[in-house]
């Protein structure tokens, strides 16, 4: 086989694997309520892209995207706690909040809820930027930690019906935290050091909740 008909065969495969993952989303979203699906994976694994793609697919009457990142505690204050050097560890987020904004998701009591998001162009949380209207019956929420179960993150997996664990190829996920580093203003010698110091640290923190997903997929 040829570059081009592995390459034609490999995207072939990637889109039944999401028109496969698609239908599952569609499924879990028809059980009726209010549905919470979690997609996990280390740092770089693809988390948002999946999430927004589900999201894409299904629609914004049915699907709405959640991140967990919007629960980053704000810079000023991660200075003030002198975590700013490890931005990104367990204790960097505000998990208790993040718990209670999914317990009133999972609630659907008639009012709109506003969930926060994180402004990768600014660093920082953005409070009430995505509105989640009643009558959306799937919340599609992205995240390093939904299976972390020390803490406060404890309370999370239990809200979630459904949680998909992200594995990807390790050397192309590394390339791609690097390169999204260097894409949001860190020079590259800095993006490289922060992510073998603190990515992956955190990397193999999120590694040890993969058995507590309902689904794990092995990617590229």
């Amino acid at each position: 086989m040829d570059t081009t008909e592995s390459r034609e065969s490999t995207e072939r495969a990637g889109l039944t694997v999401r028109a496969e993952l698609t239908e599952r989303a569609r499924a879990l979203a028809a059980r009726g309520g209010r549905r919470i699906l979690g997609i996990a994976g280390p740092p770089g694994a693809g988390k948002s892209t999946l999430a927004e793609r589900l999201a894409a697919d299904l629609g914004p009457s049915l699907a709405v995207v959640v991140p967990m990142d919007g629960f980053h505690l704000a810079g000023a204050e991660l200075v003030r706690l002198g975590r700013a050097d490890r931005k990104g560890a367990p204790d960097t987020f505000d998990a208790a909040g993040y718990a209670a904004l999914l317990s009133r998701l999972r609630e659907a009591d008639g009012s709109t809820v506003y969930a926060p998001a994180f402004d990768r162009t600014i660093e920082e949380p953005v409070a009430g930027s995505i509105p989640v209207a009643p009558s959306v019956p799937l919340v599609i929420t992205e995240g390093n930690y939904l299976l972390h179960d020390a803490g406060e993150w404890a309370r999370v997996r239990p809200l979630l019906d459904e949680v998909w664990y992200l594995a990807p190829d390790d050397v192309r996920r590394v390339a791609r935290l690097v390169d999204r580093h260097v894409r949001h203003g860190k020079d590259p010698a800095h993006a490289r050091a922060w992510v073998a110091r603190s990515d992956e640290a955190n990397a193999r923190l999120v590694a040890g909740g993969r058995e507590r997903a309902d689904l794990v997929l092995d990617i590229g």
